[in-house]
């Protein structure tokens, strides 16, 4: 263990020094930024900085004060120790990767008030002179001997939404007709009240009407504006949505109230459900905080254990999706728990069959590239070490996994763990079907944006 120790008013001598040597990140300037709230351009603003006098994103003035603070509090005098005032002059910018090396060396005692004067410099890794000036602090009068804190690391993430501009395209779009089944609880009469003040569905609520105008009124939103249609159980709410939408009269289907599974059966029926030539593929798109970019994951929902055919159709669906959110070459890892392809791991197989479609022309629109392991898909420095190229590492935007177990897994340790948020559709359908279960008003509005996109770029195709 590390201990810090100080050096009371007695022990000081006239002439004693400290120093620390710190270099200055990008990540020093956010947090500090943060912390003080100081977002000068010259800081924070790369276009702005390079069109001022220094050419460059330069650093605060008091984070290299900062460092004086910490000789001063953690080493001479340390622990104990009380700041009275400090005296600066900035001689020279300080930028990104630039090494400064603090000094402290005490230059008077005042002994009637146990007080210390320290003459305080900075120099650059050029020995140029930074910072001067002169600090005056009360120094303790008792040892102290403490150990070292240990503090928590700090991670930056996006300060914004990576869903942000798909809302604000879908707003554009014409709304579309959306059946709401069994909507009788108030979290999803809010979901549907709010996707459609933002001007992205024309809700039709298919259940027990004396229940919706109960959760209506719970939630205190008038629905009377809204068409319902009055059946008296969920399962005759779900038969009734996909009719309509067989008939071209609903472009859209909120699963609300239904149990997952009872939809899915319904919709998988050959002749009375949504299945086109293509198999449907539950899609979530991921925003992760630590990631650069939306992630499309695939599939979460549907099928339990895909051949590969229905990998392919999986696939295409993705791509399709991803072009929907106007991503025009999409880069497709289709994951394993392996790198290398082994006849003992089918998802090895599974990966190379579908990277050789994909050159045959059998899955068209994006880059692939499997089997990869997770870690070498989201961190092309991992790949690096590994000595592995691929065109993938570190910018994937669609994850194929080999289950639906994998990818159900996936979806929540990235929500849990990383905090990421998501919201989804199933994809190969007549028309665009959300599927989860609804307890975020905004994530569930999102959903309903990503199925606006989906079902524009259908008809445009």
């Amino acid at each position: 263990m590390e201990y810090l120790e100080n050096r009371t008013f007695d022990e000081i001598q006239i002439g004693d020094s400290a120093s620390l040597t710190r270099t200055l990140t990008e990540k020093d300037i956010q947090v500090f930024a943060i912390m003080s709230g100081d977002i000068n351009p010259a800081h924070v603003d790369v276009e702005y900085a390079q069109s001022e006098m220094f050419h460059e994103i330069i650093g605060h003035g008091m984070w290299g004060a900062a460092l004086i603070s910490t000789v001063l509090g953690t080493q001479l005098p340390g622990p104990g120790t009380i700041y009275v005032g400090q005296t600066l002059r900035f001689k020279k910018p300080v930028a990104i990767g630039d090494t400064l090396t603090v000094k402290v060396i005490a230059v008077e005692k005042k002994p009637e008030k146990s007080r210390v004067i320290f003459a305080c410099e900075c120099h650059n890794q050029k020995e140029m002179l930074v910072m001067e000036g002169q600090a005056e602090v009360i120094a303790p009068s008792k040892k102290i001997r403490r150990p070292k804190a240990v503090l928590p690391e700090i991670t930056l993430r996006r300060p914004y939404s990576l869903f942000d501009p798909y809302l604000t395209k879908a707003k554009k779009l014409k709304s579309l007709r959306a059946a709401a089944i069994y909507p009788v609880r108030g979290k999803i009469i809010e979901a549907i009240a709010d996707a459609q003040q933002a001007g992205l569905i024309d809700p039709i609520l298919i259940g027990p009407k004396d229940r919706i105008l109960h959760a209506a009124e719970e939630v205190k939103i008038d629905v009377s504006q809204y068409e319902i249609i009055s059946v008296e159980h969920s399962y005759a709410a779900i038969s009734k949505a996909i009719k309509l939408a067989r008939e071209g009269q609903v472009e859209m289907i909120i699963r609300g109230g239904a149990t997952r599974e009872d939809l899915l059966r319904m919709m998988q029926k050959h002749d009375k459900g949504l299945l086109t030539e293509r198999a449907m593929s539950h899609a979530l798109v991921l925003d992760v905080p630590t990631y650069s970019k939306a992630l499309i994951l695939t599939d979460t929902l549907i099928h339990i254990d895909p051949n590969l055919d229905i990998k392919r159709d999986i696939t295409q669906n993705a791509i399709d999706f991803a072009h929907a959110l106007t991503i025009e070459e999409p880069k497709i890892a289709v994951l394993a728990g392996s790198d290398l392809v082994k006849d003992s791991m089918r998802s090895t197989v599974d990966a190379a069959a579908l990277c050789k479609m994909a050159e045959r022309g059998q899955i068209q629109g994006g880059i692939l590239d499997g089997p990869l392991t997770f870690d070498n898909v989201i961190s092309a420095e991992v790949a690096r070490a590994k000595g592995l190229t691929s065109p993938i590492a570190g910018e994937a935007d669609i994850l194929i996994v080999p289950n639906l177990e994998t990818g159900n897994i996936l979806a929540k340790q990235l929500e849990y763990l990383a905090e990421s948020r998501s919201a989804g559709l199933v994809l190969g359908a007549r028309v665009p079907v959300l599927m989860s279960h609804i307890n975020d008003v905004h994530l569930s509005t999102i959903s309903c944006a990503l199925g606006a996109l989906s079902e524009a770029a259908r008809r445009k195709n």
